[in-house]
């Protein structure tokens, strides 16, 4: 019954008392006074009648896990164990980041039965969500009052990384198709297997003739080669107080994320073994030796719940967990900060060392380029200025993980992600792999 329904009701129950007194003679008073209690007496009635709140049963039905920004259906069913019609608006007690309705369940339960009510979520943020109660409100039959409680019924949703780079994956797998099925190389490199003998033509290599090929066949014959498969690739996310930055619609760490799922996702097509490390003084998580279909879950539900430590990361223990993943030559991928000269001393400290023994790529996420400021006031001049140190400051940092025999890209969080894939792409082309 509505609001106007229940006052419909009051207006009608009054007005045969408030004739039959105002006929009798009585005193406005008195009229008055036995409004009053006939409204009290309706309303104490109305929640002796409700339904006990407390004699229900509370379950829901919702998935385990559920993507960011994406549509989760989910359900409150409400059994009632009491004796009386159960007239019940339920609120369920989620975070505002889980995107509930702001509207209560409602439900009519007789004794003995359950109903159930759909609950759409729409979470925002990622990582476990989580909801430990209900509250119930009872209404009575006259719906002029209720009994109110709230019931334990603890409930939670693990929010996994949306992976929006994921449009990018379908031309990155077309890419790598034709490197493995066309592209052969002439000269043999690091991350190069043996492919194929064919006959020598004018332009070819003549570094890569097969003297003995060329003896048994009685023409001159050519070694081919293609990128080598089964190498590892060691991703490793700054999880420390530079990925708390904004950048774009997110945090630098999201867009680590973003890049690190579709190089992972482009690696494991390409027979690669992917490890995976978000550390800032400790290991935030780890993903190692899952290859196939079973490495991009484990890698979104590992990275689900870590969010950015507001400390500075300690690169030489961050590097001794690098170099227990894997004891082969690698291909490091260190998607940090590397902006700022100062913040980035010890980082760019410790890079020589990993250079050394595996070949090293430095990814940031920045707020990209933007618009040229229009310098109509000092103001504008000097943000223009600031910029333009930003600049300056990253192009340091870029020179000096080249001089320590690496390899640094920077991009918007949006085109990161392509960025990292086709680098690796390329270094596979190159046999550098």
């Amino acid at each position: 019954m509505h609001v106007t329904g229940r006052l419909a009701l009051l207006v009608a129950l009054g007005v045969l008392p408030l004739i039959l007194l105002t006929s009798a003679g009585a005193g406005p008073w008195t009229v008055v006074g036995g409004w009053l209690a006939l409204c009290a007496g309706l309303t104490a009635a109305d929640v002796l009648l409700a339904a006990s709140p407390r004699a229900i049963e509370i379950t829901r039905r919702l998935p385990e896990r559920a993507l960011r920004d994406e549509p989760v259906a989910g359900e409150v069913r409400v059994r009632n164990l009491g004796r009386r019609m159960l007239r019940a608006r339920v609120r369920d007690a989620w975070q505002p980041t889980a995107g509930a309705p702001p509207e209560r369940l409602r439900f009519v339960v007789p004794p003995g039965e359950r109903r159930g009510a759909p609950l759409p979520l729409r979470p925002r943020r990622r990582g476990e969500l989580r909801s430990e109660f209900v509250v119930v409100r009872s209404d009575g039959p006259l719906r002029l009052a209720g009994r109110q409680a709230t019931i334990p019924a603890p409930a939670r949703l693990r929010v996994l990384p949306p992976f929006t780079s994921r449009r990018h994956l379908p031309s990155r797998l077309a890419r790598l198709r034709e490197l493995d099925g066309n592209t052969t190389l002439q000269v043999r490199g690091a991350g190069t297997e043996f492919d194929s003998l064919r006959e020598y033509v004018r332009g070819d290599d003549v570094r890569s003739i097969d003297w003995r090929a060329t003896a048994r066949a009685g023409t001159t014959m050519l070694r081919t080669w293609r990128p080598e498969r089964d190498r590892h690739v060691v991703i490793v996310i700054d999880t420390g107080r530079t990925a708390a930055a904004r950048v774009g619609d997110g945090t630098r760490l999201d867009a680590a994320m973003e890049a690190a799922l579709l190089l992972s996702a482009l690696a494991v097509r390409a027979g690669d073994h992917v490890h995976l490390l978000m550390f800032d003084r400790v290991t935030r998580a780890r993903v190692t030796r899952v290859d196939g279909s079973g490495l991009l879950p484990a890698l979104v539900d590992a990275m689900a719940p870590v969010e950015p430590q507001l400390i500075d990361t300690d690169w030489n223990a961050a590097f001794t967990q690098v170099r227990g993943l894997t004891q082969r030559p690698a291909l490091v991928v260190l998607v940090t900060a590397a902006d700022d000269p100062e913040a980035a001393r010890a980082f760019l400290a410790s890079l020589p060392a990993v250079a050394a023994r595996s070949r090293l790529l430095v990814a940031t996420a920045t707020d990209g380029p933007g618009e040229a400021p229009e310098l109509d006031d000092a103001a504008a001049v000097y943000a223009a200025a600031a910029v333009e140190r930003a600049r300056s400051d990253a192009d340091r940092v870029r020179e000096a993980v080249v001089r320590a025999g690496g390899d640094a890209v920077s991009a918007s969080a949006d085109d990161l992600p392509p960025l990292v894939a086709d680098r690796y792409l390329a270094l596979k082309a190159a046999g550098r792999l």
